[in-house]
């Protein structure tokens, strides 16, 4: 089974082709590569808050070490296409995705470790899901770029998934579960926000493609 057919499995539901089909306007671009480029940075700090808050962990160390380095170089490259296109990065107001998974991580150790790892393989997923969805409908040299990210992205959800299993013990089965539950209500509920990790997106922003520019990007 190859890594993405591995993802599909693990996730509770396929990205809904709304969102899809509002992703590859052309006026959503901007908005989608300035998340993107927030997610790329999110997501190395993430990994390096983990090397600060468990330095006893070697194994984790090594492999948040290693996520880090490759997700600022995604940031870097994503910077870069926005610039080749005259496309400006700026602030963004806070996605729900990221928080509605993690309102229901355990506040003792080691669950709150297993919760965190766990949630990071499934943004992991999510985000490999959507490259490979996306680069049909897009232009060839975005295509190509997300098509690229695959193998650093699928490595970083087995990385985060087998971390989450070495530390727990012994099975964590329903705490995949239910983070899979609460990833796909997330992904497949109405959104008025249009995100690299939003939802289903509502009527009226699928009629209304004027706001996906001006106030969502802040400057």
């Amino acid at each position: 089974m190859d890594v993405l057919a591995e993802i599909k499995g693990f996730l509770g539901c396929e990205t809904p082709q709304e969102w899809l089909q509002l992703a590859a306007r052309p006026e959503a671009m901007q908005l989608l590569l300035t998340d993107h480029a927030h997610c790329e940075k999110k997501a190395a700090s993430t990994a390096m808050t983990l090397m600060f808050r468990y330095v006893d962990r070697s194994d984790l160390l090594n492999k948040m070490s290693r996520l880090a380095r490759e997700e600022l170089i995604h940031f870097e490259q994503v910077l870069g296409i926005l610039d080749a296109r005259g496309l400006q990065y700026g602030h963004l107001s806070p996605a729900r995705y990221a928080a509605g998974l993690r309102k229901d991580v355990r506040t003792s150790e080691p669950g709150r470790l297993i919760d965190v790892l766990i949630i990071g393989a499934f943004i992991e997923a999510r985000s490999c899901e959507r490259f490979a969805a996306l680069a049909p409908d897009l232009d060839e040299e975005l295509a190509r770029f997300y098509r690229s990210l695959l193998k650093s992205e699928g490595r970083h959800y087995q990385d985060y998934l087998s971390l989450a299993e070495s530390y727990a013990g012994g099975p964590i089965d329903d705490r995949i579960e239910h983070f899979r539950r609460l990833e796909a209500e997330l992904v497949l509920a109405e959104d008025e926000e249009f995100r690299f990790h939003s939802g289903k997106p509502s009527a009226a922003l699928l009629a209304d493609p004027e706001r996906l520019a001006g106030p969502a990007v802040l400057v």
